[in-house]
């Protein structure tokens, strides 16, 4: 359908929409008053990663286009634990846990959202400010004629986790359930219109939807992403070395801008319409870019999303790092550094202890197939010993894109 509002016109245009619950319905909200909107956020980690960058850029379109975003934080849904695409149950963090990861991952959403007290300004709100003033017997009765076991049973979250016979414990089980409430005390304390979220999602918002309408009349609306994985198939926010964290102090900027600027040719274009605010005409043009042109539009994917993420001064200081890496043979000033003992270091260990492999194992592979190089000099032996004279550094290398500074302790 062609959209009337703004919002769904740009969320449109930029690859955002996989469903909405009432497509006409909210076009026709949008264009006639502020939409608030929400996403929630469990606080598992102090960083979100990249998998999650594209929820929050869908709350940058929102206000973008007019809207008032909400950020829920699960301050108390992080204690239930959501199943949705999860193999086994996740570890229970403590209350001084998740109230650390929520101070830590704030930082995130201050930078690319604008908040305050105005009509379209976000907040911010932590979900155990009301989950945990539920007493259990008043849940069962406002909240449990609402919900059937038999539908439950059929939502993907359950549904996956029971046919490969894998636990699913009472606790998670009722994660539903807290986020559907949470959609209706959002309507409630903040006339929360509409919840956005990932395509594994959906069950969980139309849950939320069905409970405000039974239980108050209120018409509310939803909207998922597609999932998200890269050219390769495989799921956004991971690389072999871990996951791609937003904040600095869990991955330095340098690797944030490495992941983009390695990103696979087929996604250059989509991930600049998702993660940039680069007008789509020029995402079209870096997009029709071929053969080693390509490697231009990824600098520029890379300088944008690290400046939306990190700020103008890290982007630029990454890409003048990976410049001088790479096209003078030096070694660029935010490098991930390794302090080496008076003693030295075996080079096994040293690609392990400064993050370039996972294992001494992973480590030894790699250096057997000839992908290290110490001083720009391939090393095969495991074992080498690595010495490093005081005042000077070295420079460790696997494969053309991880790079290292050896300096001594």
């Amino acid at each position: 359908m062609t959209y009337q509002s703004t919002l769904l016109r740009l969320l449109d245009e930029r690859g955002y929409i996989h469903q909405l619950t009432d497509a006409e319905g909210l076009d026709a909200l949008a264009v006639k008053q502020v939409v608030p909107g929400y996403i929630g956020f469990d606080a598992t980690a102090p960083s979100l990663h990249v998998g999650s960058l594209v929820q929050i850029m869908m709350l940058r379109r929102l206000q973008q286009a007019g809207h008032k975003p909400i950020v829920v934080m699960g301050g108390g849904t992080t204690k239930v634990g959501d199943p949705s695409g999860k193999d086994e149950s996740r570890k229970l963090l403590t209350a001084e846990t998740i109230s650390g990861n929520i101070a830590s991952i704030r930082s995130v959403f201050e930078r690319l959202l604008t908040f305050g007290e105005g009509p379209t300004d976000a907040v911010m709100v932590d979900n155990d400010e009301w989950l945990s003033q539920l007493g259990y017997v008043e849940l069962l009765r406002t909240v449990g004629p609402h919900f059937t076991i038999n539908r439950m049973l059929t939502f993907d979250s359950v549904k996956l986790r029971l046919d490969r016979e894998q636990p699913l414990t009472f606790l998670e089980f009722n994660y539903m359930i807290l986020q559907a409430y949470d959609f209706r005390e959002l309507a409630l304390r903040h006339r929360c219109r509409l919840q956005m979220g990932g395509s594994d999602q959906w069950g969980n918002i139309v849950n939320g939807i069905e409970l405000t309408r039974r239980m108050e009349g209120i018409e509310l609306y939803g909207l998922t992403t597609p999932l998200l994985t890269t050219a390769d198939g495989s799921k956004m926010g991971k690389t072999a070395a871990g996951a791609v964290w937003l904040n600095e102090e869990q991955l330095p900027a340098y690797d944030f801008w490495q992941y983009w600027r390695n990103c696979d040719d087929r996604d250059v274009g989509r991930f600049l319409r998702l993660f940039t605010d680069l007008p789509l005409d020029e995402v079209a043009r870096l997009e029709a870019l071929e053969g080693n042109e390509i490697n231009a539009a990824k600098v520029v994917l890379a300088n944008e999303v690290t400046k939306l993420c990190r700020g103008e001064d890290a982007a630029r200081s990454a890409e003048a790092t990976a410049q001088a890496t790479f096209a003078g043979g030096g070694l660029g000033e935010d490098l991930p550094v390794l302090e080496v003992p008076a003693d030295g270091i075996r080079l096994a260990a040293a690609c392990t202890e400064i993050g370039f492999t996972a294992s001494n194992g992973e480590a030894k592979r790699k250096i057997g197939e000839g992908a290290v190089r110490l001083d720009d000099e391939p090393v095969k032996d495991p074992g080498f010993l690595i010495e490093v004279p005081s005042g000077e550094t070295r420079k460790l290398s696997l494969g053309k894109k991880k790079h290292g500074v050896l300096r001594r302790a």
